[in-house]
């Protein structure tokens, strides 16, 4: 299985779903959209949990999808390890042992504990382990984080880098939330009054300006970056890119990680600075520009084979007279880069 189809035709009172696309059948592809774009609509109809009149008429059960909710829902009443074993028990082909999943989402130790007497973050890693002991051909994440504080969330995210790194089921995963969505995702499905208006990879989707629902708060890039050496005396760590180099603040254990970039802490210059706090100094290009608001513009950048989005005033952009594939300098503090 190369892709994932997805055809479905769904009216519900004045709202309807038209998705007729495909995903490939590796990784995590992420659903955006704003509230009531249709996201969970999307996930109930490949989970069979609505009513179609597609040829597709398998019931739930028979389809060998897990499906991570939004709120837990763990049984009150059973042990996390009775929780598990009914997860396991719903594929009688099932071969691999509870404990290896348990295991993977660290809830091993947990596993005599009454579901009542567990966090936030815990009961939702069970939730997820409890899926996984299906061992479904696909999964599917309702928002799965969107009921916890950012504390928790933060703890619960390197579990879903691990399932991205250690499994091979394909995941859909569904998030309000544009920092979720970089982190996790290879691919982008935005969805908008319940139709797809973009799909592609994160890093060329996420760098549309033209899409409204990537401007404001959201508008921003995402960088593939390899890390190359870490200074000790003052505590920063060096990534590279195809286009470019980054500091950051801290020593990262990893090889490559993704760095998101929001466009308000990008600026523009003609020049290269020689003396300034800006530790990244990055030649570019501009590709494209479009008005945001009356006050400000999106520039998308040009690096190599990457793209970065800037935000910057319209007069900025009148004063410096900059125009499309003109070369700039992109300026970005340090401290704002994010993993």
């Amino acid at each position: 299985m190369n892709n994932v189809e997805m055809k479905y035709s769904l009216q519900k009172g004045d709202f309807k779903l038209e998705v007729d696309t495909r995903i490939p059948a590796t990784g995590i592809t992420g659903v955006f959209g704003e509230s009531g774009s249709g996201k969970t609509t999307l996930l109930r109809c490949i989970a069979g949990l609505e009513a179609l009149t597609d040829e597709d008429s398998r019931p739930p059960h028979k389809r060998r999808i897990g499906y991570v909710f939004q709120d837990s829902e763990l049984f009150p009443h059973l042990t996390v390890q009775k929780n598990l074993e009914y997860g396991w028990r719903r594929n009688p082909d099932a071969r691999r042992p509870i404990t290896e999943f348990a295991s993977m989402l660290e809830v091993d130790q947990l596993l005599d504990r009454s579901v009542s007497d567990l966090s936030g973050g815990e009961a939702q890693r069970v939730c997820i382990a409890r899926v996984l002991c299906q061992e479904p051909q696909l999964i599917l994440m309702d928002e799965p984080l969107s009921a916890l504080d950012a504390r928790r969330r933060n703890n619960v995210l390197p579990y879903l880098d691990r399932l991205h790194s250690e499994t091979s089921v394909p995941i859909i995963y569904v998030s309000h939330n544009i920092d979720e969505i970089c982190r996790l995702s290879d691919h982008l499905i935005l969805l908008d009054n319940g139709k797809v208006v973009a799909e592609g990879g994160l890093q060329e989707t996420l760098a549309r300006i033209d899409l409204p629902q990537f401007r404001g708060q959201n508008a921003g890039a995402v960088l593939e970056a390899n890390q190359s050496r870490y200074d000790a005396e003052f505590d920063l760590s060096l990534f590279q890119f195809l286009g470019g180099e980054l500091w950051v603040p801290g020593c990262q254990d990893m090889r490559t990680t993704r760095l998101r970039i929001d466009a308000g802490d990008i600026s523009l210059s003609r020049t290269s600075v020689k003396s300034s706090t800006i530790l990244n100094i990055l030649p570019a290009v501009i590709d494209e520009m479009i008005a945001e608001t009356a006050s400000t513009q999106l520039v998308r950048l040009r690096l190599g084979t990457n793209f970065l989005v800037a935000r910057i005033t319209r007069r900025s952009l009148h004063e410096l007279n900059l125009q499309v594939d003109d070369n700039v300098f992109a300026q970005i503090k340090s401290v704002t880069v994010r993993y």
